[in-house]
């Protein structure tokens, strides 16, 4: 797999802690061959080092990642950890960052319903595919970037909406678009198949329509950055938001997402933030294919409510969040 993502790409192997340092603005290939258990502990060990460095030891890199596994089970919760560590030290993820292999190659099966090949052989078409987005990817910045805030909570109490409002005052020379997903609006996925599915994805439909195809679709298209406004629900995202995430796979079928990025503020009544995180990163950048900035996620501890307010310098840490949206989008 490292061979076909990197042919006829020059490249440095960094395989030891001994020789980790600083990683600006590089374009990094995440490897790992997981255990019985899991884990890739070489890896583990060099995002250790890396993040001792500092939290901007990857900053303003661009990475994938490819992952095997000799069982069916690991590869998505590996990606999404590393990607999620990594993301924290200021490193980007293209859209659709992960190639995993599995046991028998076996999620390869639905590609070679239309691509006629062995199944190895499509695991590392997909490899080079990858190596190629990587090289050549290129930032965008845009004159006015327009940004879709979605959310599910209540404006009067709660905390997540309250960190969103001081976050937003604090972005400019952006056009923002606010939609409330309100409860019953948006029935989840009905799992239709993968023709009928497409059929309503032609016309940039779904078989539920409703507010989806109404406001969200339309709004999600003409955005440049999503951001998810994200109470932590029992360590997950909302049901309303979940739903949503799960709705757009008919307009996923009509359009790429690779030219739009996605940030997150999550807060937590406890602690959780990241198990949150993760979600959005396994649906949203692995899965959906949308960019992921670096430091997309401003995570915070507020229980009652209101309490947010009284999180020691959150007005600071809402503005250092805003600047980086706005550094990373904006002319």
């Amino acid at each position: 797999m490292i061979k076909y993502v990197l042919e006829g790409f020059e490249y440095t192997i960094v395989d030891s802690v001994k020789n980790v340092n600083k990683l600006k603005n590089k374009r990094i290939l995440f490897a790992l061959e997981l255990d019985e258990a899991g884990f890739c502990h070489e890896v583990n060990l060099i995002l250790s080092k890396f993040t001792s460095l500092g939290f901007d030891s990857l900053y303003d890199s661009t990475a994938a990642i490819i992952i095997h596994s000799n069982s069916e089970l690991f590869t998505k919760s590996a990606a999404q950890n590393i990607i999620f560590l990594a993301n924290r030290l200021g490193c980007r993820f293209i859209g659709h960052p992960l190639v995993e292999a599995i046991d028998g190659f076996k999620n390869f099966l639905t590609w070679q319903k239309t691509i006629n090949k062995p199944l190895e052989d499509i695991c590392y078409e997909q490899c080079r595919n990858l190596g190629s987005r990587l090289l050549y990817f290129e930032k965008q910045h845009f004159d006015k970037p327009k940004i879709l805030a979605l959310h599910a909570s209540n404006h009067q109490t709660s905390n997540t909406y309250m960190l969103w409002k001081m976050v937003m005052k604090n972005i400019n020379s952006c056009d923002i678009k606010e939609l409330h997903v309100e409860n019953g609006t948006v029935l989840d996925c009905i799992g239709c198949s993968f023709k009928t599915c497409k059929h309503f994805s032609e016309q940039k439909s779904c078989f539920y329509g409703g507010i989806m195809v109404e406001e969200v679709y339309p709004e999600v298209e003409k955005a440049d950055v999503l951001l998810w406004i994200c109470p932590n629900y029992n360590d997950s995202i909302s049901a309303n938001l979940s739903a949503v995430i799960n709705r757009l796979t008919a307009l996923y079928r009509k359009i790429k997402f690779y030219d739009k990025s996605i940030y997150a503020i999550i807060v937590s009544g406890n602690s959780g933030g990241d198990s949150v995180a993760k979600q959005l990163i396994g649906a949203l950048n692995i899965n959906k294919g949308f960019k992921l900035p670096p430091y997309f996620a401003e995570m915070q501890i507020a229980n009652d409510p209101g309490s947010i307010l009284e999180v020691p310098d959150i007005e600071n840490k809402a503005k250092s969040f805003a600047e980086n949206i706005v550094l990373e989008n904006v002319l």
